[in-house]
């Protein structure tokens, strides 16, 4: 049965107090696919909030030259919103927005968005069994359950080089693109050569007068084989029953052997992978010299796997040039390799990544007895099943901790842990008033210790450095297993290795 819609009360400070039963932190495909499986259960009682002044969450914000998906445009999308007319068999970035910009007005989501609401503070309250929270600009809210979907790629990287604030040209971040910046017959240094790195390098280099790529190291990149789709296919996928459905399984399918192929452990099938990777790499770059200095010296899947038709052609123009000394500093003219050369230039592009290992960037979450998340967390961000944190009631994290991937798509995984949210939000509504879950430690401590147990004869642990991993060399990230595995785990929500728990004056 539906609630009634949000609705402002008066708080004890000056500002009113928003109160619902759910609180969505980010309105990306995290925050998206919460507010459909909330509706779906009936519990229509929820605001999204939301820093930016729009939807799209990592889609919104990355709108560098070349921004595209790197999984199939047929898993890029919600199960539950399939879109046969995708452009690409990879989308671009403003299609991939759009996409979410009309879900969010075709399933009447905009009424229950708070834009500009940056949450610096969610705080427990013990008393009354509920959450509340503090926006940058003052505005306060109040829900019985939180649910943070604000991923960990979110927050630019800036590397802490020495001369960055003399350097007199331009500089800007792949994920926070300047549209005004003109290219046209410049010098540009692209700092990187990951995700961002690989798709802007093709989409610049026909603009400017000299391209200079500082490498820290080379990437595995596999051909993307990326085409339209052709208005014949869409009509298809359109009108033939169960075709899309069919489309998408085979997708996911062939996704899925990336798993078995790669990334669970050494053999034959990763080391011929490899082998025809490197073979593809010498035709695409007749230059011996360069060709081997852009191939990895690592196993494929230790780091992220990326997809490109174009990245090898572009390092091959006269004019692109690829440095992999490290950087030392930035001068006045321009960027300093480690071997005292310097590479005068008038724009750096850094394409350098995000505080993955800081995902709740400045918001702060406190729990039972105002424990810190992030503190509790340290250098190991940890939960049950990437949702449920130990000492956090009626709290859950989307994308969380060792729930990301490195050969399928995340929106499946974010899916998933949003079926299991509203399984325990039904559960924990059958405890009556004021009733609250709280994970217990032991079974985290549990689920974290099988996790790094299936990680330790995995690839992400065979050796090479990478944003998967914290200082120690723990990967905190990565889904140990298939997506198969993932669904499985999530299929069925368990009170066993939660406790509950019940205010003192529930709603108060």
């Amino acid at each position: 049965m539906s609630t009634p819609p949000p609705s402002p009360v008066a708080g004890a400070g000056a500002a009113p107090v928003e109160r619902c039963t759910v609180l969505i932190i980010g309105s990306g495909f995290s925050g998206l696919a919460s507010a459909h499986y909330l509706e779906k259960a009936g519990i229509t009682d929820f605001l999204i909030l939301e820093r930016a002044q729009a939807v799209g969450g990592t889609w919104r914000d990355n709108t560098y030259p070349g921004c595209a998906c790197d999984v199939p445009s047929r898993l890029y999308s919600f199960s539950f919103a399939p879109k046969p007319d995708w452009s690409h068999r990879y989308a671009r970035q403003p299609e991939i927005r759009a996409y979410l910009e009309a879900l969010t007005t075709e399933r009447g989501f905009r009424d229950r968005l708070r834009f500009g609401a940056e949450v610096v503070h969610a705080g427990w309250d013990a008393d009354r069994g509920r959450w509340t929270v503090e926006t940058a600009d003052g505005r306060r809210f109040d829900g019985r359950f939180l649910i943070a979907g604000v991923g960990g790629l979110k927050d630019p990287r800036l590397p802490a080089l020495p001369g960055r604030a003399r350097f007199r040209g331009a500089q800007v971040h792949s994920a926070r693109w300047d549209p005004t910046l003109d290219l046209r017959g410049k010098r540009v240094a692209v700092v990187g050569t990951g995700a961002s790195a690989i798709q802007v390098v093709p989409a610049i280099a026909g603009q400017v007068d000299a391209l200079t790529v500082f490498q820290r190291s080379p990437a595995w990149v596999l051909p993307r084989m990326d085409a339209e789709v052709s208005a014949l296919q869409k009509g298809l996928l359109t009108v033939v029953p169960g075709l899309e459905r069919l489309a998408r399984l085979l997708t996911w399918l062939r996704m899925e052997s990336r798993y078995f192929a790669i990334f669970r452990q050494d053999g034959p099938l990763r080391r011929l992978v490899m082998a025809l990777v490197r073979r593809h790499i010498r035709a695409a770059l007749p230059d011996p010299a360069l060709a081997a200095r852009v191939t990895p010296d690592y196993d494929i899947g230790c780091k992220r796997v990326l997809v490109s038709d174009d990245w090898y052609p572009a390092l091959q123009r006269p004019h692109v040039s690829v440095v992999d000394q490290p950087i030392a500093a930035l001068t006045e003219e321009g960027v300093q390799a480690a071997d005292g050369t310097v590479t005068p230039c008038d724009v750096v592009v850094w394409c350098t990544g995000f505080t993955v290992d800081a995902p709740l960037g400045e918001m702060r979450i406190t729990g039972r007895d105002g424990a810190d998340l992030a503190t509790v967390w340290g250098g190991r961000p940890r939960g049950w099943l990437g949702i449920s944190m130990a000492g956090f009631p009626n709290a859950f994290l989307l994308l969380g901790p060792n729930t990301a991937l490195g050969h399928n798509s995340v929106v499946i995984m974010i899916e998933a842990q949003v079926r299991y949210i509203v399984q325990a939000i039904r559960h924990t509504e059958g405890l009556g008033p004021g009733g609250w879950l709280d994970v217990d430690a032991a079974a985290v401590d549990r689920f974290v210790a099988d996790v790094d147990q299936s990680l330790s004869g995995q690839v992400w642990q065979s050796g090479c450095q990478s944003w998967y991993l914290n200082a120690e060399g723990q990967n905190f990230t990565i889904w140990p297993g298939s997506t198969a595995s993932y669904l499985w785990a999530t299929r069925r929500f368990d009170p066993a290795v939660y406790t509950a728990g019940r205010a003192l004056r529930p709603g108060g």
